[in-house]
């Protein structure tokens, strides 16, 4: 529920310009309407003075007539309730809130989990290569190296050959 700036002011009991010096330093945030939601006045102040005067009146019921006292007592509650109920809304809110908050990350980890299986995956096939080549090695009984160095020797060997008789 939102309320007005001198709405605000009355029943917290401070005056508009603290309440504007609240806002111009960010302590305090205002809608686009210009009227501060009641949950922001709860967080920055407290409960408002209506409320405690509330409750001092509670006490001194005893010293009323019946008819005022009932009254009171039923415009004291329909305050209290009001005040639940915009607590409840705005503990509502922040739990839907933090249900998204929950739900991104749980995406997150989810395409996480996804490139972290590709990766295991190129990993193991990258291993399995590898693992190849050094049995086929082993069957040779050369090392891969003296096989790759043999074959360029054969290469140059034959290149040279060529070009000899190309000259000759």
């Amino acid at each position: 529920m939102n309320i007005s700036v001198t709405k605000a002011a009355k029943e917290w009991g401070v005056s508009r310009t603290t309440i504007y010096q609240k806002v111009n330093d960010g302590e305090l945030s205002r809608t686009a309407d210009k009227k501060i939601d009641v949950s922001e006045m709860l967080r920055v102040f407290g409960e408002p003075i209506s409320k405690k005067r509330t409750e001092r009146s509670v006490d001194t019921v005893q010293s009323t007539p019946l008819n005022s006292q009932s009254v009171q007592y039923n415009t004291d509650i329909e305050h209290l309730l009001a005040l639940e109920k915009l607590k409840n809304e705005h503990l509502s809110q922040q739990v839907s809130d933090q249900k998204k908050l929950i739900e991104n990350y749980q995406q997150q980890i989810a395409q996480l989990n996804k490139t972290l299986d590709k990766a295991n995956a190129s990993i193991q096939d990258f291993a399995q290569v590898r693992l190849l080549e050094f049995k086929q090695a082993e069957m040779s009984d050369e090392p891969p190296l003296a096989q790759e160095q043999e074959k360029e020797d054969d290469s140059i060997v034959a290149t040279a050959k060529k070009k000899k008789r190309w000259f000759f």
